[in-house]
């Protein structure tokens, strides 16, 4: 029985469905990234292979009365007003393509560590838009999903699609599904500081004002089959101006490089370190090696599989 007939013989019978659903949203890392030529917008292309791990944000999405109303809930982080929030922003266009018929209220436990190019917010946005979609029994088709999604920013149509593993490319509304390896263990390395995106798009232009022009990378699906075939294929533009810019980013990617990765990165525009190894005891070792010092140090894994859609939860008091 599909959940729409499921809910129409559940109301026949004078019971509701769960009015609240539950989702993962995780963290993304970007295996290379690739800055290309400046549009006459002033918008810069990129290209970039992008795998999910196993770091989450967690999120509950409840149904209210009020049509249309957005509430949000943070534990765990400061993510800023929540009128500029990804995920306030990505519910507010799923109600608004649902008719308004409800509003809802978000509360967000964050996990995910804030400016550090771990894709946090893009992948609150991303897991919004399918919990309210849950909430309005799939109203919205997935492609019409993947185009709000896309709206949003670069990141959020990969985080809304499902794939464990893609390159992406222009605003990442253009994707190609790869194959992912086994699943890694990962390190996420963060140092005490934070780079926003635009800090990171500007330090590029200072660095290196005309982009040299290339063309895309040429898909190796034998280099992409493993983590040391992947850490061979490039690396990521914005590494040596934001390492440049800021000395705890460059002590602390040394310090990881030095443990041995098969594939060490900073992940998007900073400031997290990625590094992937052989075996949860070369990870365990790393990590004692490297020492907490200032840093967050976040042993994860990278992700094989889709990451799980929204789970029914029960109904709320409103």
């Amino acid at each position: 029985m599909s959940t729409r007939a499921k809910r129409v013989f559940l109301a026949s019978q004078g019971v509701s469905m769960a009015d609240s659903v539950t989702v993962s949203a995780h963290a993304k890392i970007n295996l290379f990234l690739r800055v290309l030529s400046r549009e006459s917008t002033g918008f810069h292309g990129i290209e970039t292979l992008l795998c999910l791990v196993d770091l989450a944000d967690e999120l509950t999405v409840q149904r209210i009365p009020q049509g249309g109303e957005v509430e949000l809930d943070v534990e765990g982080g400061d993510t800023g007003p929540a009128e500029d929030n990804l995920a306030v922003r990505a519910a507010r266009q799923m109600l608004e393509a649902t008719g308004a018929r409800f509003g809802v209220r978000i509360h967000l436990k964050k996990n995910i560590p804030i400016r550090a190019g771990l894709g946090g917010g893009s992948s609150d946005a991303a897991a919004t838009l399918h919990a309210v979609n849950a909430l309005a029994d799939g109203a919205v088709p997935r492609h019409e999903l993947l185009q709000l999604a896309a709206k949003l920013g670069s990141d959020i149509p990969f985080l809304a699609s499902g794939a464990p593993m893609a390159l992406a490319w222009n605003r990442g509304e253009r994707m190609f599904r790869v194959a992912a390896p086994p699943p890694g263990p990962t390190l996420l390395a963060v140092p005490p500081v934070g780079i926003s995106t635009a800090e990171a798009y500007e330090a590029l232009r200072q660095f290196q004002p005309d982009p040299l022009p290339r063309g895309s990378v040429i898909f190796d699906a034998e280099a992409m089959a493993s983590w040391g075939g992947i850490g061979r294929l490039g690396g990521n533009d914005f590494e040596p101006v934001v390492r440049a810019k800021e000395p705890r980013v460059l002590e602390l990617f040394e310090r990881v490089a030095g443990t041995g990765p098969l594939l060490v990165r900073m992940s998007g525009s900073g400031s997290a370190i990625v590094a992937i190894y052989r075996s949860d005891a070369d990870l365990a070792n790393a990590v004692s090696t490297i020492g907490h010092r200032d840093q967050t140090l976040i042993q994860t894994t990278t992700r094989s599989s889709a990451a799980p859609g929204p789970v029914a939860g029960e109904a709320p008091n409103v």
